[in-house]
């Protein structure tokens, strides 16, 4: 057995240096602070709402139809995205679908399928659809929707579309009040091709009588 001292154990007590009282951020910079968060909030908020203006106004929008006269590619009350850049880039092509002014209301906005383009000759026999003499490839057309009306031949004038409802039988179409011009100003009381239009949410981009609600 080791023999016990009889010294007693002091234990060793560290001691810290106390820390630096931190002066208080004085109210007046408390208040400069706040205020400079909240200005750049508020720059935040008008910057989105002017880039949110512009999408709308100058690039695209959601828009709804109403009516039947593009079913059964479009139905009432589908939710329309709508691209207004894309014919200042480019042409209408037969077989996009786009939204434009009603020539009898301008008030009004249309949409429906581009049929032809100036130059070509458009014919219609017994409801069958021939552009430059050759049938149109129209089986997006249900036989139940197809019209039996003859028209024409007439050739598209410069800077004109012949434009059709895919719901032949029941659509106002150039049919019945000619050919849309592709820019022509709304007060004019004549339709221009304003818009390419795509269903929101379908992987189709379709390429054609619904009033279209924005």
């Amino acid at each position: 057995m080791q023999p016990v001292t009889g010294e007693a154990l002091v234990p060793t007590v560290t001691v810290l240096p106390a820390e630096p009282d931190v002066p208080a951020e004085p109210r007046a910079s408390v208040w400069k602070r706040m205020g400079r968060e909240a200005v750049a909030a508020v720059q935040t908020l008008i910057s989105a709402a002017v880039y949110a203006t512009l999408i709308v106004t100058f690039g695209f929008q959601v828009a709804r139809v109403d009516g039947l006269s593009m079913a059964p590619t479009l139905e009432d009350h589908d939710r329309l995205i709508v691209n207004k850049l894309v014919y200042e880039l480019g042409e209408p092509r037969p077989g996009d679908i786009v939204m434009l002014y009603y020539p009898l209301n301008p008030e009004k906005m249309f949409v429906k399928r581009v049929i032809a383009r100036e130059g070509d000759t458009v014919r219609i026999v017994d409801g069958r659809v021939y552009v430059n003499d050759v049938p149109l490839h129209d089986d997006y057309v249900p036989p139940e929707f197809r019209s039996h009306d003859d028209w024409g031949p007439q050739v598209i004038q410069q800077g004109y579309y012949f434009v059709m409802g895919d719901h032949r039988n029941n659509s106002s179409d150039s049919r019945h009040w000619g050919p849309v011009p592709k820019k022509l100003h709304r007060r004019q009381g004549e339709g221009p091709l304003v818009a390419s239009c795509k269903r929101r949410g379908s992987s189709n981009v379709c390429r054609a009588d619904s009033c279209c609600q924005l």
